[in-house]
């Protein structure tokens, strides 16, 4: 049933010699920035907190505003689920979030855009992973991916900026790989920190961006 698809890999078509072959081939000293984040930026940090303190902290999306560079006052939007909050990267520039999660699996993703609520379209994807089970070792490791949604390169709504010429978010694509391992950094310390000292890993919140 396979036999009519072309460009497959697979042991029945291909020798030992030939696969090593071609895996030399897509192995490089060297790559591009823009060959590896130029459509995903996906990023992973181990993280000396335990797995489900971890997930419950990135689950309540109201600690979006500990941890990340420039989110902040976060407050209900008056759709459920919906919050907006400031991106200060940005003068005047609102931006709207909704937090999805999943227990079993521990995913957090955040829907997001600037300027309006209606079209969700920024996406980040989070997941926890327990330590143990991929890395032998107590604690977490968080992975975090972005896909480069058309958006992010035209925006789709240049009336609702606050201002004439504003940059845009997708002005910083090229720039998510090193901001969002800052972020990450962020994440690290604060989970890290708080758990090493045995305080509280989450904090109160105050408009309650959570689930």
């Amino acid at each position: 049933m396979l036999a009519g698809i072309p460009g497959l890999t697979r042991i029945e078509n291909t020798g030992l010699e030939q696969l090593t072959a071609r895996c030399a081939e897509l192995t490089r000293p060297l790559y591009p920035h823009g060959e590896v984040y130029g459509t995903y930026c996906t990023i992973q940090e181990y993280v000396d907190c335990p797995p489900a303190q971890t997930y419950e902290y990135l689950r309540q999306g109201h600690h979006l505003e500990e941890w990340t560079f420039s989110l902040r006052n976060f407050a209900p939007s008056g759709t459920p689920g919906l919050w907006v909050g400031d991106d200060r990267l940005e003068e005047q520039t609102k931006i709207f979030c909704r937090v999805e999660t999943n227990a079993e699996a521990m995913t957090v993703d955040f829907h997001c855009s600037w300027d309006q609520g209606d079209e969700l379209w920024m996406v980040y994807l989070m997941r926890v992973l327990p330590a143990r089970s991929v890395l032998g070792r107590p604690g977490s490791v968080i992975t975090w991916t972005n896909c480069r949604h058309p958006y992010y390169d035209a925006n789709p709504h240049p009336g609702l900026a606050p201002r004439a010429g504003r940059p845009w978010v997708g002005d910083y694509w090229d720039l998510f790989y090193a901001g969002h391992t800052l972020e990450m950094g962020n994440l690290k310390a604060i989970l890290e920190h708080r758990h090493r000292n045995g305080l509280p890993v989450g904090s109160s919140p105050t408009t309650a961006v959570a689930r």
